[in-house]
């Protein structure tokens, strides 16, 4: 009987050892997954400030844009009057070289110049003194360079 005694106190200490073993083990695991979850915890927190950090910077960037927008509209319709009113001051300059005697006179030596004839020809149809007709002949052969 001293044997099988024997075995079951065997047996207890087994299962004791066992049960100690199972304590560490889990003990550890614990720590472990304490030590895991602290981290993510740290991270979480992390991500979380990085996220605020990069929601304040694209709202910064959102109202830039916004600002820039509104900038470019004020100089398009800018842009708008200042052709409109040079459209008005090209009429104006077209209305005064029609009503003006001698600007015709120098229009059409103009586009005498502009269709090939030479000087000779200039001074002779309009009429123009040597030295204008030269300063003409020689202003549209330096446009046309």
């Amino acid at each position: 009987m001293q044997n099988s005694s024997e075995f079951v106190w065997l047996a207890i200490a087994a299962v004791f050892l066992l049960g100690v073993l199972l304590l560490v083990w889990c003990t550890i695991q614990w720590r472990s997954n304490k030590q895991q979850l602290a981290l993510l915890s740290q991270q979480l927190e992390t991500s979380q400030q990085q996220w605020g950090i990069a929601q304040a910077e694209i709202e910064e960037l959102r109202a830039g844009v916004i600002g820039v927008g509104q900038r470019v509209l004020v100089l398009q319709e800018r842009q708008q009057a200042l052709a409109a009113e040079l459209e008005q001051l090209d009429v104006q300059q077209q209305a005064i070289a029609l009503s003006d005697p001698e600007s015709k006179i120098y229009s059409r030596a103009m586009k005498m110049v502009e269709l090939g004839a030479d000087l000779e020809e200039i001074i002779r149809e309009c009429e123009l003194p040597r030295a204008e007709a030269e300063l003409l002949f020689n202003l549209h052969q330096q446009k046309s360079r």
